[in-house]
């Protein structure tokens, strides 16, 4: 059997996110019926991690093993002219025996844009989550700055991210390599929130972003994010920003 990673893009919009639903469109099961229509054989594909409905991905991977000969570029190829264009596929590479999209990332990173300015232009509506200035980015920058390195994120947890009963693993704990925000040229101009980690959990990315806009909005303030996240709270944290503005960026390996 060989083992291939395909590097994926998608617009997530119209599709109830990556997991497999019954009688909902996604982009596993998009994906999956693609390949095997190409195979003649039923494939089961592993993804870097599962994406809510409406979040977009630039790099995100899948793994899947086949004993069909196809080329890589092959796969590439005849999945982009099967799958809808809001789907696709920008490379496949052949791995070794073992890998696995999942288990053996050792990171990800994920960028959230916000669409700031009095009126929204049409064109970001589906991308990125429209704030109205005045947002005070200094603060914000600085709450970024105190998410590096490893910390325990119950505060930023959704629900079902983890079984609670289990006692082992790291927890909530997940380690920040990096957390930035940029502001993108145009008018009005755009701001980026980039978060790369050893991992993240369920709607971590979200709820980080929606509590930084209460400290932006100064509706909270830089010592009371650090209380937050401290006191490992998810209701004392902002609301969950919506999924729209929310893309993977990359799976590091």
């Amino acid at each position: 059997m060989r083992n291939l990673l395909l590097l994926l893009a998608f617009d997530g919009t119209e599709f109830a996110g990556w997991q497999r639903q019954k009688g909902q469109p996604t982009i596993q099961g998009e994906i999956e019926a693609r390949l095997a229509r190409m195979t003649g054989s039923a494939i089961t594909l592993h993804g870097a991690g599962r994406t809510d409905a409406g979040v977009h991905a630039l790099g995100m991977t899948a793994s899947f093993e086949t004993a069909a000969t196809i080329p890589c570029e092959g796969f590439r190829k005849s999945l982009n002219s099967l799958l809808p264009g809001a789907i696709r596929v920008l490379a496949v590479e052949e791995k070794e025996p073992g890998f696995h999209a999942r288990f053996s990332a050792r990171g990800k990173c994920y960028l959230y844009h916000l669409s700031t300015g009095e009126v929204e232009l049409p064109n970001r509506r589906l991308y990125s989550c429209h704030v109205r200035l005045p947002l005070s980015l200094s603060p914000i920058r600085q709450c970024l700055a105190l998410l590096v390195g490893e910390h325990d994120f119950s505060a930023f947890e959704g629900v079902g991210s983890r079984d609670l009963n289990y006692l082992g693993g790291r927890g909530a704990v997940r380690t920040i390599f990096r957390a930035e925000l940029t502001v993108g040229e145009g008018d009005p101009p755009g701001v980026t929130i980039e978060l790369a980690g050893d991992g993240f959990l369920r709607h971590m990315v979200r709820n980080i972003v929606g509590t930084l806009l209460e400290v932006g909005r100064e509706r909270m303030r830089v010592d009371d994010f650090v209380a937050v996240l401290a006191g490992r709270d998810r209701s004392a944290a902002g609301a969950t920003a919506p999924a729209r503005g929310l893309f993977l960026k990359e799976v590091y390996y």
